[in-house]
């Protein structure tokens, strides 16, 4: 019977370890911020808020398009006569000079200036004028003459009947811009409205008073106005043919 001897392994060497380096740990106290800091850091951004959105609405207010201020600086009745027979009529010229003031900051392109004339409600006769262009925050003027001959009242005889009796006859005259303001890409329409009382002495032939004041659109104007435009445009492309 044959033993088998294992050889005996070498001792492993011991090497000892390293001394630690020795851990510190250092405990802060909590830090407490100054109250008034922390109010004067609030204080401060309301601050830079409040100036950022004063900046902003100040922009929209003077960039924000506004329709044309139109007022008459010059009303001139160059002939009126009144016909009695067969039937009353009335032959009025009547020179109107339109002040447009373009209060925006861009240019304004008017299509058209309507100049119309009435009585009680119903109107008589309209002008209108040609294209135009005005120039950001300036004014510019029209001359129109208004001209009607013969035109007769049926339904309002008797309130005509009176006014004559009376010495004078109050007209009521509008007028109204059509337009677009002239930016880079692209054309915002605007569109003004004035009207005016005019009384006139049909003794001496005068305008004896005369009130102005805005008024807003409505779809009767609205459609006067596109009509006049279209005139416009149809006598615009005829002259070019």
């Amino acid at each position: 019977m044959t033993s088998s001897k294992f050889p005996d392994r070498p001792p492993t060497p011991y090497d000892p370890q390293p001394p630690q380096q020795p851990q510190y740990i250092i405990v802060l106290p909590h830090y407490y911020r100054n109250p008034r800091h922390l109010l004067r850091h609030a204080f401060r951004r309301y601050i830079y808020f409040a100036a950022v959105l004063i900046l902003l609405v100040a922009a929209l207010f003077f960039l924000w398009p506004s329709d044309p201020e139109l007022s008459f600086s010059r009303v001139h009745l160059r002939h009126f006569k009144i016909h009695s027979f067969p039937k009353i009529a009335i032959d009025v010229t009547l020179d109107v000079t339109v002040k447009i003031r373009n209060r925006d900051f861009y240019s304004v392109n008017f299509r058209s200036v309507l100049i119309s004339i009435g009585y009680r409600g119903k109107q008589l006769g309209y002008v209108v004028s040609d294209y135009g262009r005005i120039k950001a925050r300036a004014s510019s003027y029209v001359n129109a003459t208004l001209e009607l001959n013969d035109v007769s009242f049926f339904s309002d005889i008797i309130p005509v009947i009176e006014d004559l009796a009376r010495g004078s006859i109050t007209f009521d005259t509008v007028t109204q811009i059509g337009g677009e303001l002239g930016l880079v890409l692209f054309d915002i329409p605007i569109k003004g409205k004035v009207s005016c009382e005019i009384v006139v002495d049909t003794r001496n032939e005068t305008i004896t008073h005369q009130n102005c004041y805005p008024e807003a659109f409505n779809l009767e104007g609205d459609e006067l106005l596109q009509a006049a435009q279209d005139f416009l445009e149809a006598q615009y492309l005829s002259d070019i043919k």
